[in-house]
């Protein structure tokens, strides 16, 4: 979990090699800095190699939060699936850029990349360029990415059940968030991200509506 001070930078890398049958399970969670970027390179070099990656992140006030990130099928039969969910609110800013890879010799491949942000502020702004290379066949791959506000019609759901406003879109976002925290590798973290994310709301919450 990265929680920075608000004048720090942070240029950091995350790199894996997974073999047969091995499995990865990484996750970032990117809450603080004034810049910060991390690049993570996950290269499935074994047949039967599995890696997730996971990454929630927050910005507020004049952040900005870059992920890179490179999934790399060099064998047979390997399996990725990488979910990344943002928030930003203030004139933060995001940056999402992702590469799936598979060389000829990778066949059976299956890849997938998620990139979801929600803008809480229309000053925010979130930048999402998922990537494909595909350089056999017999694969199975998808990227997909969103960035938009929140949900009027999860708003309009709760509000027409007697929550606030203000309380309602707190809500959609931690559920949102919750995708992630839910599957973070280290259980003992889940209470601590919830708490920061709230936290987050707590700060940005002259964003919301």
């Amino acid at each position: 979990m990265q929680e920075l001070g608000v004048a720090a930078w942070q240029l950091g890398s995350l790199v894996a090699r997974i073999d047969q049958e091995a499995d990865l399970k990484a996750a970032l969670v990117g809450l603080g800095g004034s810049y910060a970027r991390i690049r993570t390179d996950c290269r499935l070099a074994g047949r039967g190699a599995n890696g997730d990656l996971l990454a929630a992140y927050f910005g507020e006030g004049d952040q900005t939060l870059d992920f890179r990130t490179f999934q790399h099928h060099g064998a047979p039969d390997t399996t990725s699936n990488l979910l990344f969910k943002g928030a930003v609110g203030g004139h933060s800013r995001s940056v999402y850029t992702g590469l799936i890879r598979v060389d000829k010799a990778a066949r059976g491949t299956n890849a997938f990349q998620t990139n979801r942000n929600i803008k809480l502020s229309d000053g925010a702004w979130a930048e999402s360029v998922p990537n494909l290379e595909i350089e056999t066949n017999d694969v199975h791959c998808s990227h997909a990415s969103t960035v938009g506000p929140v949900d009027a019609e999860q708003r309009f759901y709760l509000e027409s059940r007697g929550v606030a406003p203000q309380t309602a879109d707190r809500l959609i976002v931690a559920g949102f968030f919750d995708e992630v925290v839910r599957a973070l590798p280290a259980a003992g973290a889940v209470a601590a991200v919830r708490t920061r994310i709230a936290d987050k709301l707590d700060r940005t919450a002259g964003d919301l509506r």
